[in-house]
């Protein structure tokens, strides 16, 4: 019988994607079939061509996915379900026993990679000055 979360339960999560998933994308991203090139000299007709071509070599062979995935990994992260949808979120608890609770949230098609750089200097904000302070 599969598990049904409550809206109320906490799950433990972890990103793991398995290699071969990275491979498949690469090879997708590799066997791409781009058009013509647009016949104008902006962006009137939309993203220009050598500008896609340069994103797409960019995930495709560039884009340190494992470095990503240990950044992401080394955050207390958890899901649960509220009406119905699964919600990720990371939980980091401040130095400061007096801090206020946060809460960052991003759109869509948004990702929490987005709000990561926030995570240190708002939750150890002495340690960020500390850091000014040597420079």
């Amino acid at each position: 019988m599969a598990h049904i979360a409550t809206s109320d339960e906490i799950r433990p999560f972890r990103f793991d994607v398995p290699d071969e998933q990275l491979v498949d994308l690469r090879r997708r991203i590799a066997a791409t079939k781009w058009p013509e090139q647009e016949t104008v000299t902006d962006a009137s007709q939309g993203v220009q061509l050598a500008t896609i071509q340069k994103l797409a070599r960019y995930w495709g062979t560039d884009y340190d996915w494992r470095k990503v995935e240990a950044r992401l990994s080394a955050l207390p992260q958890f899901v649960t379900t509220i009406d119905g949808l699964d919600i990720h979120f990371i939980h980091v608890r401040s130095k400061n026993p007096n801090a206020l609770p946060m809460i960052i949230a991003h759109g869509w098609p948004g990702s929490v990679l987005e709000e990561i750089k926030l995570i240190g200097p708002l939750t150890d904000p002495t340690a960020r000055r500390e850091a000014r302070r040597r420079v």
